[in-house]
């Protein structure tokens, strides 16, 4: 790589809890949060927690709704009424999984900030690393036939992640426009997923051919110089 790359500030640590959103510090801190608001937050975060205990420990198929309100201390028709069904509460699970992994993704990101090529391939990396480790994805493997929570997974991982990597691509690089970061960023997330659920090699032989093969397209989106090291 030749050149000096223009960057927005150094690395940032996330405080955000693999079981907590990352909304929730804000929450914490403000001024002023109604009681109602602060009481549901809480009972949610506790809830999802508890299916990640379960998740954790067991087989989530065998896991029922009642053993995750035992596990999160509330009655099992408090977790109807938060969540609705399996399904939504699966859906609010996985959410707040995947928004934890983008925030680990972002701090890689900028740890790296001054290597773009490093930043890809350690935030890439790491996702799929932390992803291996993680029991949504079994979950999600262990239903690939019906197909439906893949197809959850990719939504939600698309809605996610894509704006927020792409608005980080042009904060630490400004030199990268909206669109062409937005494009680069839904073919990583598209890709990061595709891997997670079903992994070719090991994250890091895995993270070097993705950023070989996007490593063009970063180049011409911050005007830098493609050839290889």
């Amino acid at each position: 790589m030749s050149g000096v790359v223009r960057t927005a500030g150094s690395g940032r640590r996330s405080t955000s809890s693999r079981t907590t959103s990352p909304a929730a510090a804000e929450v914490a801190s403000a001024a002023a949060v109604p009681y109602p608001e602060a009481a549901r937050g809480l009972l949610r975060d506790t809830i999802i927690a508890a299916v990640d205990q379960l998740a954790r420990s067991r087989s989530w198929a065998s896991a029922t709704m009642s053993q995750v309100a035992e596990t999160a201390g509330v009655s099992r028709q408090t977790v109807y009424n938060e969540f609705g069904s399996r399904h939504a509460l699966v859906e609010a699970y996985v959410t707040r999984q995947v928004e934890n992994l983008v925030a680990e993704v972002e701090q890689a990101v900028r740890v790296h900030a001054d290597d773009p090529y490093a930043a890809v391939d350690a935030a890439f990396g790491l996702f799929l690393k932390l992803a291996s480790d993680e029991p949504f994805v079994q979950i999600i493997v262990a239903d690939a036939e019906d197909g439906q929570l893949i197809r959850l997974l990719t939504s939600l991982g698309c809605s996610i992640a894509n704006d927020r990597i792409a608005r980080l691509i042009v904060d630490v690089w400004p030199q990268a426009r909206l669109d062409d970061a937005g494009l680069l960023s839904d073919s990583l997330v598209r890709l990061a997923i595709s891997h997670a659920l079903s992994p070719a090699s090991d994250p890091h032989t895995t993270a070097s051919r993705v950023t070989r093969l996007v490593r063009p397209l970063i180049s011409q989106i911050l005007g830098l110089d493609d050839r290889l090291s």
